[in-house]
């Protein structure tokens, strides 16, 4: 009898050091992978970083890339004292808040009919409305010409060269997926408080301001982060529609004034891309929770 359970003793210790084995080996490749992950990403924005604090000098010089020997703001300094870099800047602010509130002001009420106001072939348009974001926006800047040259010729307003016409295209491509998100986040939220409301005689646009929006307020924030995102950092339609210094937004402005024929700029090329880079992050470091929360809500409510 005692053979038995200390037999048995032994073979549970075997199993408990089995398990504490597997566990230290799954946590290992887990850190390994993750150091990876972090060094293979990190590995661009760090070499950006180092870049922007040299001089043109250093960086011809034929010495170690990845480490500063004589760190200077002057490719910082240079861009902030440049009028042409402010006027981007300025341009992009402009452009990226007007179609946050452009795609709010559309999105919204668009997402709350197509999720609680159920009517005929509202299913299919929820599917419509996902299926034009995923239209490249390749296809699209090419009809833009034709439409904006049709108004030109109706109303004689040139469209083209003009930071405003951003304001006008950059919604073709925000609102669809901002509707999408906020569909999923709308459609998970309890039919009970429908109910209740329409029991007390709200009407849908109370339902919509006083509940909806309220309770849906981390799906509203992550389709904001989504729109701006876009807005901010789009490259192709600013490529395209605008030309002129005055009309440019940061991502063409930093590479049509830096890259003069074969002569690349590369320490203020990468110093203006970190500040570029710079509104989006800080918005995704303060917002991240809402912004997780706002993309998995059809996924784990309901």
């Amino acid at each position: 009898m005692a053979a038995a359970v200390e037999t048995a003793s032994h073979i549970r210790a075997a199993r408990r050091g089995s398990i504490r084995g597997s566990r230290r080996k799954a946590l290992f490749w887990s850190y390994f992978f993750l150091v990876l992950f972090v060094v293979i990403f990190l590995a661009p924005p760090f070499y950006m970083l180092i870049t922007s604090l040299k001089s043109s000098g250093e960086i011809s010089a034929q010495v170690n890339p990845w480490w500063v020997f004589h760190p200077t703001l002057e490719n910082y300094l240079g861009l902030l004292t440049e009028p042409n870099f402010v006027t981007f800047f300025r341009n992009s602010a402009v452009v990226s808040l007007c179609v946050v509130a452009i795609s709010m002001l559309i999105s919204v009420p668009a997402a709350f009919a197509l999720a609680r106001m159920k009517f005929w072939g509202s299913a299919t348009l929820a599917t419509g409305v996902f299926l034009t974001y995923l239209i490249p926006e390749s296809l699209l800047f090419i009809p833009f010409f034709r439409i904006f040259a049709f108004l030109r010729d109706i109303t004689g307003i040139e469209f083209l060269n003009h930071w405003w016409v951003l304001i006008i295209v950059y919604p073709t491509l925000s609102v669809p997926f901002c509707t999408w998100i906020l569909i999923s986040y709308f459609a998970s939220i309890p039919k009970e408080l429908d109910e209740a409301a329409l029991i007390d005689g709200a009407g849908y646009i109370q339902m919509l301001t006083k509940i909806f929006i309220p309770v849906a307020l981390p799906g509203i924030i992550a389709a904001t982060i989504f729109a701006f995102t876009v807005a901010w950092a789009d490259f192709l339609y600013p490529l395209a529609f605008t030309t002129s210094a005055d009309q440019l937004v940061l991502p063409v402005g930093i590479v049509t004034t830096l890259i003069k024929g074969d002569v690349y700029n590369w320490g203020q090329i990468m110093a203006g891309s970190l500040i570029c880079a710079a509104p989006p992050l800080i918005i995704y470091a303060f917002l991240m929770d809402y912004y997780i929360a706002g993309l998995t809500a059809g996924a784990t409510k309901g």
